[in-house]
């Protein structure tokens, strides 16, 4: 039997068995067609129940098969869709990959984004069935709200032929179904697969979306133990982040049939119930029990008896099957495999960081397995003594250090914190100590940290994985690596009911160590203080100052928040931040905050999060709430704080910049203090040489310091020193750096240099970065747009909002859309710049897309929402430098333009004038919209029909290529440069510069208005 013929009868087999004898008939009358055979193999099959349970585990529609070399004949025999050699949309089908029992899988190249993708269809036979139809849609509406690397990528529903196509990430590999047959795998790939499994699940349920079908067979392994899991068409949505008409829910499947797959149902699905997220982690529970023996916790010889298991029977301990595992997975099995839904897990995090935390400890040898199990009572009695001889021998060695002179640290020398080694067993502490003592000499102006990035980056060196464990021994490496002066590394023991923690610090060039300390404390509500305690005496004896210790010693409790549960998340999202992304450390930060309402820098954090991702309304709204919380955090943190919160909330620039010069004068060895005054509070103010210099201090302190090579490199363009920003954008790739800002700007390096082959490779280089390829994408769309070439530029621009907002960018879409509505004003196209300046506000009522829309809607006439807009922007951002003294002045001097009065227009841009050359904030995010108001000040001199003072106004934009970049109006200026010259009487420079505009728009579209204005305006000169 062929794959795809047996998929069929699987699908086929598996509705029919949850029918009546009647309407099975009819399923199979109208389902098998006039295939007597295929209806014969059908019926003998649901004669045996035995042999129909074999195909109870029914792939929905999975992308498994496309990685089997014997699908590749499938398209000659299969009768479907022959699509390979076709175009559809701007994707060309290349070959047929697989197929099941709801769909047909396709690879083919996306010809605009020069990358291979599958295509899914549904059959041929169930094209025109509508629960087909509503099911394969579900699944791309459930899907496409996802964004994780275990989970596979939907990026868009095409329509062809009157039905929906749904393009989605291509996969190399096989099923987690096909990996379980081929034989044992180790506890490491077991627990490595559990972690990414349930981090995905916490991703989708985090979005309301429960999978309702995990199994082996929807899970994928792609290289080197990477899975995505495939098959979100059973999802049940619980909230609104994805469309969903409940009253269709029975409808998706057939009468009597309870979506999901028999042995791998939660005892709430299998008894039809309304089920939850913790269903999903039963079901993880089963495929990791299946993952780690190779057998089915609850499978039996037909469904009614494996629903019984299910309902009833206990499984078996996984060690008992396979003896290498540790005891400690029985216990997360058992746990997640709860009958009773209030004992199970109740997250899929819970079951991630068990996972985790068991994975830690198989690499450090801290588990037992079944040949080696003592009782609880020895083993406890034996961590007691092995604790009490940790301290003796801690407290003895520090009674002969302090009677000798050890050498102290200067103000000049770094060090490595390494993680705290918890011998406790409560999981609670793991991470969250080392977070908390980071916090605590932070705020010191003496010592200074090793930041997190550089550690990882050297962790790379060492050929080693970014998220490996910092021992000692590590830390020592790491330490000698760069030249730090000393490693810091901290353990928490039990003594008796007293918890002891204790510090070490050794020097990086002799190993002797510089100072240990040892304090305890009588309840676990009560270490963080104690770890304060601790950190204050290493502080002093150390060699900082008693004053420097006094003014900058803020308590953990106070300075963070006082609980460990709080500090455990908040400490998990900084870590998950710098290794996968802002946006999967969201959640985490939102549970510190759901668990201390108080924690001020959670909040900080998630605004700048949420900031980072371009959410600029929930930026706002947790940045105002750190603010007004700010006296819960220590002296450096508050600068922080106060920064952020001027920044995005009120965005007074100077006020910030001021912040920020005292922060780093208070803190001279702080990386972010200089690095954030190298950002936009210099270069939003136009003090690019002062960003550049706090650049270079932050590089003398951390050379792997991300923000130093970016911010410079950025003031560089911008002041058109190209060869200098090159060279940063150079040292940061050497240092492996890829930061999406870097890709753009080597885009437009190459752009401003001519260099067609420089922009090609900046675009390869981005592909599926997030937050880089959709930039490059709206990029080409910008130079495509410069030279006229609309009808490519709006392809372009789509491509990029449907990309971005595919990563959760919704207001970075919204911004490409407005930019997309100001560049068909200027072009003369007001229908169109109406519409996508509206299309833009409705997906984000953000600073900066109200901006763009508000210009685009000026320029095409439609000055009622123009002015409300601007009406709006005065409310909402009074303080703002950007709003105040450049995005209302060029509105208010649009109006006055319209009005009839370029005079009062100018007088308006008065206020701009002092900002003329300064980057704006919708420049910073997308590359257009720097020096509007000098574009509008020529608009009015023309008005005026001042050519001299308006050729003047035109010159600058010219002269600025980095400002500008490919924004439109660097070519438009050209037309209008020559329209000045022509008013003014130069009929040589009005010549040249004419022929200077036409050559840029040498391919453009011919149907542009201004395009046949111009070539009549300089046929008239001649």
């Amino acid at each position: 039997m062929t794959h795809e013929r047996q998929s069929r009868v699987e699908q086929l087999v598996h509705s029919a068995l949850a029918l009546g004898e009647k309407q099975r008939s009819e399923f199979l009358e109208r389902n098998c067609g006039g295939d007597e055979s295929l209806r014969r193999e059908i019926e003998s099959l649901l004669a045996f129940s035995s042999d129909a349970e074999k195909f109870m585990e029914i792939p929905a529609v999975e992308l498994a098969a496309a990685a089997l070399a014997d699908e590749k004949g499938m398209q000659e025999s299969s009768g479907l869709h022959g699509f390979a050699g076709q175009t559809i949309s701007h994707y060309r089908v290349l070959s047929q990959l697989g197929s099941g029992g709801m769909g047909v899988v396709y690879e083919a190249e996306d010809i605009r984004l020069g990358r291979r993708v599958a295509l899914k269809f549904l059959p041929d036979d169930l094209v025109r069935d509508q629960t087909a139809l509503q099911r394969f849609e579900r699944e791309a509406r459930a899907a496409s709200a996802l964004n994780h690397p275990s989970i596979c990528t939907i990026y868009e529903v095409e329509e062809y032929d009157h039905q929906p196509v749904i393009v989605m990430e291509l996969l190399e590999g096989q099923s987690l179904k096909e990996r379980i047959r081929q034989g044992p795998i180790t506890t490491d790939e077991v627990l490595d697969i559990g972690i990414q499994l349930s981090d995905a699940l916490e991703a989708a349920h985090g979005k309301g979306i429960i999978h309702r079908d995990l199994k082996p067979a929807n899970i994928f392994v792609v290289g080197q133990g990477r899975v995505k899991i495939l098959d979100f068409g059973l999802a049940k949505v619980l909230r609104t982040v994805v469309a969903e008409d409940e009253s269709q829910e029975e409808s998706l499947t057939l009468e009597g049939a309870i979506p999901g797959t028999t042995p791998y149902m939660s005892p709430q699905q299998a008894c039809g119930e309304d089920i939850d997220v913790r269903s999903d982690l039963f079901s993880l529970g089963v495929v990791i029990f299946e993952l780690a023996t190779g057998q089915r916790p609850f499978a039996r010889k037909n469904r009614v008896l494996t629903i019984d298991a299910i309902l009833n029977a206990e499984p078996p301990a996984p060690s008992s099957l396979n003896p290498a595992l540790p005891l400690e997975f029985d216990g997360i099995v058992a746990k997640a495999l709860e009958k009773d839904l209030k004992r199970r897990y109740q997250h899929a995090s819970e079951i991630r960081d068990e996972l985790q935390q068991l994975k830690r400890r198989t690499e450090s040898g801290q588990f037992t397995t079944t040949t080696r199990r003592p009782s609880k009572l020895k083993r406890n009695r034996w961590i007691s003594i092995a604790a009490a001889g940790v301290i003796v021998l801690a407290s003895l060695t520090s009674i002969y250090l302090r009677s000798h002179s050890a050498p102290k640290l200067t103000n000049q020398d770094t060090i490595v914190l390494a993680d705290f080694t918890n011998s406790t067993g409560d999981p609670v502490f793991d991470g969250t100590l080392r977070q908390g003592m980071v916090v605590q000499l932070e705020q010191s102006p003496f010592l200074s940290l090793m930041s997190d990035e550089r550690v990882r980056q050297t962790l790379g060196l060492m050929g080693k994985s970014a998220d490996t464990r910092l021992t000692p021994d590590i830390a020592l490496e790491i330490c000698e690596r760069i030249g730090s002066a000393a490693v810091l590394d901290g353990s928490i023991a039990n003594l008796g009911t007293q918890y002891v923690l204790g510090l070490r610090a050794k020097s990086c060039r002799t190993g002797g160590v510089l100072d240990e300390e040892q304090v305890q404390s009588s309840r676990k509500e009560d270490v963080l203080n104690a770890l304060s305690q601790a950190a204050t005496k290493f502080r002093t004896r150390i060699g900082e100052s008693l004053t420097s210790i006094r003014e900058h010693d803020t308590p953990l409790a106070q300075a963070t928040t006082p609980s460990l549960d709080a500090l455990k998340a908040y400490s998990a999202a900084r870590k998950i931040t710098f290794s996968e992304g802002f946006v999967p450390a969201i959640p985490f930060l939102k549970r510190a905050i759901e668990i201390d309402p108080n924690f001020s820098m959670a909040y900080a954090e998630l605004g700048l999060d949420y900031s980072s991702i371009g959410e600029s309304v929930l930026a706002i709204e947790n940045t105002t709430k750190a603010y007004q919380l700010r006296d819960h955090a220590n002296d450096r943190e508050r600068f922080f704080i106060t920064t952020l919160y001027d920044r995005q909330v009120t965005g007074n620039l100077e006020k910030a910049h001021q912040t920020l010069e005292l922060w780093a004068q208070t803190y001279p060895r702080d990386l972010d203090a200089h690095g954030l005054l190298s950002g936009f509070s210099s270069q939003g103010t136009g003090r690019y040489e002062q960003s550049i210099e706090e650049g270079r201090k932050a590089l003398e302190i951390d050379p792997d310091f991300a923000p130093g090579y970016l911010n410079p490199a950025f003031s560089y363009f911008w002041l058109d020193r190209v060869d200098e920003a090159t060279t940063l954008v150079k040292r940061a790739s050497e240092r492996n750096l890829q930061m999406a800002e870097l890709f753009a700007l080597r885009y437009y390096i190459g752009f401003l240099k001519g260099d067609p082959a420089e922009m090609a490779a900046a675009a390869a280089a981005s592909k599926n970065k997030p937050g880089a390829e959709d930039w490059i994408i709206y990029s080409q769309a910008l130079v495509a747009a410069r030279s006229g070439q609309l009808q490519l530029a709006r392809r372009l621009s789509l491509g990029a909002m449907n990309l971005a907002q595919q990563l959760g960018e919704r207001e970075r879409a919204a911004a490409y859309e407005a930019g997309e509505a100001v560049w068909e004003a200027l072009f003369g196209n007001p229908s169109a710049a109406r519409k996508s300046a509206l299309a833009a506000l409705a997906r984000s009522k953000g600073r900066d897309t109200e901006y763009a829309a508000g210009f685009a809607l000026a320029i095409a006439e439609d000055l009622p929402r123009a002015r409300a807009i601007a009406t709006d922007l005065e409310k909402r951002f009074p303080e703002d430098t950007s709003v105040k003294f450049n995005y209302l002045p060029t509105l208010r001097a649009l109006f006055a333009l319209h009005d009839g009065s370029p005079e009062r227009s100018i007088q308006i841009l008065q206020t701009a004038a002092p900002y003329d050359f300064a980057v704006p904030p919708i420049a910073f995010n997308t590359f257009f919209g720097s020096l509007y108001p000098a574009w509008v000040r020529g608009e009015a001199y023309l008005a005026e029909h001042d050519g001299t003072a308006a050729a003047q106004e035109f010159e600058k934009i010219l002269n600025h290529r980095g400002l500008v970049a490919a924004d439109p109006v660097g070519a438009l200026a050209r037309l209008q440069l020559a329209r000045a010259y022509a008013i003014a009487g130069d009929k040589g420079k009005a010549s040249s510069a004419y022929q200077d505009f036409l050559q840029v728009w040498k391919a453009a579209d011919l149907d542009i208005r201004i395009l046949k204005q111009a070539r009549d305006e300089y046929a008239r000169l001649q």
